[in-house]
């Protein structure tokens, strides 16, 4: 059955992949902004649900108007879960660019690239956000920096967190968490020296997969905060989400 899901998947994901890019090259010309923000989440919610994935959203994502949400990384697929909820302009290293099919994926998705290896990189990275929230979008960031198994979050980088304390846009942590057949896991999560097509392999022969996508209570700008601080709060929400479903899933 495995090997059955993982053909039938591959074929349906290839050419839906392929029919994304000519959109992109042939229509997103054409269309409006709001018209291409609706076009990337119905395509994402069809990706998701081609590779067999379950979105489940818990409390109140902010829908409206200029937020920054705060992840925690799991794998290549988180972008499109959150695309497919919102239409998010995500922040992620420039090597993301240059991973085959996916790269040009998720700059299609409207995902801004940086290169943390270059100083002027985070200022061009931080007038792109402030951008972003000017025109009312959702910005995405992992600050991570990297991806995790998804039991525990890592340090957060707080630089990235400068353009909400100057443009004053909420901040809502966002935790993810992968299970299957109603259980936790990290089978998905792609980290370490795995390869994108053995990631692939795992999750498209698999059956049972959700993502639980906890929308956590938004932290405002203001009274005192810096970026220092929203990193500090944040990671606490995200990282006091993933370790209480943990425990409560082994227990």
């Amino acid at each position: 059955m495995f090997l059955i899901r993982f053909v039938l998947r591959s074929l349906i994901v290839i050419v839906w992949i392929l029919a994304g890019l000519l959109i992109e090259l042939l229509v997103f010309p054409i269309l409006s902004r709001r018209a291409r923000q609706r076009t990337i989440q119905i395509w994402s919610r069809a990706l998701l649900w081609m590779c067999g994935v379950q979105v489940r959203r818990q409390g109140r994502p902010i829908l409206d108007g200029a937020v920054l949400w705060v992840i925690n990384h799991v794998s290549w697929i988180d972008i499109f879960v959150l695309n497919a909820l919102r239409p998010t302009s995500f922040i992620a290293k420039a090597d993301i660019r240059r991973w085959p099919v996916i790269g040009l994926l998720v700059a299609w998705a409207g995902t801004l690239f940086i290169d943390r290896g270059h100083r002027q990189a985070l200022r061009q990275a931080a007038r792109d956000v402030r951008e972003c929230f000017a025109r009312g979008d959702v910005v995405g960031l992992f600050p991570e920096g990297t991806t995790s198994g998804g039991w525990d979050v890592l340090h957060f980088h707080s630089g990235l967190f400068e353009p909400a304390v100057q443009s004053d846009v909420p901040v809502q942590p966002v935790a993810l968490r992968f299970v299957q057949h109603g259980r936790r896991t990290d089978r998905f999560a792609f980290v370490g020296e795995q390869t994108l097509v053995a990631n692939l392999w795992i999750l498209l022969g698999s059956g049972g997969v959700a993502v639980e996508c906890d929308f956590l209570p938004p932290v405002e700008p203001g009274h005192g905060l810096d970026r220092g601080a929203l990193a500090q709060r944040t990671y606490a929400a995200i990282a006091q989400a993933v370790r209480v479903s943990e425990d409560a899933d082994q227990a």
